[in-house]
């Protein structure tokens, strides 16, 4: 059961340009995104535009979702902390392309998002990401350093703590702009200090929270 209208995306993802990564496209044909939205919005899981989980929030649209996964450049093996752990399904993605030797650390400010993500990821049988209830925009210190960190809501900067939780070598991707329109923005660490690039297009992320998000 929906496996074609996956397929169907995914193609869709391909002729429109978004999706250009073989393992990115891999990963999402093995993750059902039906069983990442609320029930009665199953039917509309494969269409390419975001949708509410409750809480306020959103699972982001796939295009947008595939643009961050390939500029993030997940690897086998590797350590993902993600801030805005959603409903999970990004969560899931990047768990199949770090592979049984990988881990992911997701954390969620909200309670009932981060219990409803934890129940989504367990349908699959997903044991290497842990999901963790707390704020993300100060980072995971006691898991740090991490090879890769992907910001899923508008933040109006890069915070200092989570530069500070990358690995040399690490990148994060995050929409940055205000709370109207954000621009994905990519900043690598390298041993001289930090080098950042933001894409043309702009998107329009829901508001991080926390400490280091808006007010």
């Amino acid at each position: 059961m929906y496996e074609s209208e996956n397929r169907e995306l995914v193609d869709y993802l391909k002729k429109t340009g978004a999706l250009k990564s073989k393992a990115v496209e891999k990963a999402v044909l093995k993750t059902p995104r039906h069983l990442f939205v609320p029930e009665n919005l199953q039917d509309s899981a494969y269409k390419d535009y975001p949708l509410h989980i409750g809480q306020g929030q959103t699972i982001s649209q796939p295009s947008t979702v595939v643009i961050m996964t390939q500029l993030l450049e997940p690897k086998a093996g590797q350590k993902i902390l993600e801030v805005g752990t959603g409903s999970g399904w990004q969560s899931a993605l990047l768990s199949r392309m770090v592979g049984k030797k990988g881990k992911i650390f997701t954390v969620e400010l909200i309670p009932e998002l981060a219990d409803f993500a934890g129940k989504n990821l367990s349908k699959l049988k997903i044991k290497n990401v842990k999901v963790v209830e707390g704020n993300g925009s100060i980072g995971l210190k006691e898991e740090a350093l991490f090879d890769r960190i992907i910001i899923t809501a508008a933040t109006p900067s890069i915070p200092d703590a989570l530069k500070s939780q990358l690995k040399i070598g690490g990148r994060i991707v995050a929409p940055v702009g205000d709370r109207y329109a954000q621009k994905m923005t990519v900043i690598k660490k390298t041993r001289k200090g930090f080098e950042q690039e933001e894409m043309p297009s702009y998107f329009a992320f829901v508001p991080m929270r926390g400490k280091e998000g808006f007010e």
